[in-house]
């Protein structure tokens, strides 16, 4: 079945490198892909833009989507795959979901920084509210300047408290593009496992049956920032994978300052999936 795929763009160096990611991720699958670019203008802006200005800024938004579809036409070898453009005036996030409803969208892949690219921002403001706002579809942000590796590893952290369902599917088929393998990372913040996470344990354990996956506990001596991003140095790890539900590892690093001091440096593209609450 072929997927559609949303691409978010500013038109920065760090879009065109999230946009070139999943092209070689979906490298041989059917796709079309969306680039989509949101023009609102801050209220507290319109008062100094005047209609004619409004209207080139328009036009240049547009010529810019037309040669950002030439270039991934150009970059891209597969015949099944096809490119749309679009241009809103809704805020990003409220243009992404309309988006997604609109064209069945099965991924979004953005970058971690807009045009700015400040070194000391971990995630732009506007990955941020993606993460918080989009519940329809998985999301899979991509670092700045990342080269594409072929994902043979993904990475799950979980503490195994909760029972996973549907969630699942988002993780199952990004593992089947390239028969990845997915290593399952528990830290440990007890002695022994209870009896709802033995449960979940062997539920996950049932789930995973038909994909090639490990399981790998770590002792619980860092931040678990810092655990999973030695886990990802340590094994080689292509993609993490997180599900996004209240008081989850994802959730606490948005709610807190985008600054350094937080301790994840994501080195490799992650997949961030909503969960079910």
């Amino acid at each position: 079945m072929a997927k559609n795929i949303l691409l978010p763009t500013d038109f920065s160096d760090n879009a065109w490198s999230a946009a070139v990611y999943a092209l070689k991720l979906y490298a041989d699958e059917e796709c079309t892909f969306y680039f989509l670019h949101s023009s609102k203008i801050k209220a507290s802006a319109m008062s100094n833009i005047t209609n004619r200005l409004l209207r080139v800024m328009t036009e240049n938004a547009k010529r810019d989507l037309a040669e950002l579809k030439e270039m991934a036409e150009k970059a891209n070898t597969n015949a099944s795959h096809n490119f749309e453009t679009i241009l809103s005036s809704e805020d990003l996030h409220d243009s992404i979901k309309r988006t997604i409803a609109q064209f069945n969208i099965d991924l979004v892949v953005m970058g971690t920084k807009g045009a700015t690219k400040a070194k000391e921002i971990l995630f732009g403001s506007n990955t941020v509210n993606v993460f918080k706002k989009i519940k329809e579809c998985p999301v899979l942000v991509v670092p700045d300047e990342y080269d594409f590796e072929t994902p043979k590893q993904i990475v799950f952290p979980t503490d195994f408290n909760r029972f996973y369902g549907e969630e699942l599917i988002s993780l199952k088929r990004l593992a089947e593009l390239h028969n990845s393998k997915i290593k399952i990372l528990h830290i440990n913040e007890e002695n022994n496992l209870s009896d709802i996470q033995n449960y979940n344990f062997s539920m996950l354990k049932a789930y995973l049956e038909d994909y090639p996956h490990t399981f790998h506990w770590m002792p619980d001596y860092a931040k678990k920032s810092q655990a999973i991003n030695e886990f990802i140095e340590e094994l080689g790890i292509n993609i993490l994978a997180i599900i996004n539900y209240k008081h989850s590892f994802i959730e606490n690093i948005i709610k807190e300052p985008v600054l350094k001091k937080i301790g994840f440096h994501p080195t490799v593209p992650f997949l961030v999936i909503p969960g079910s609450e």
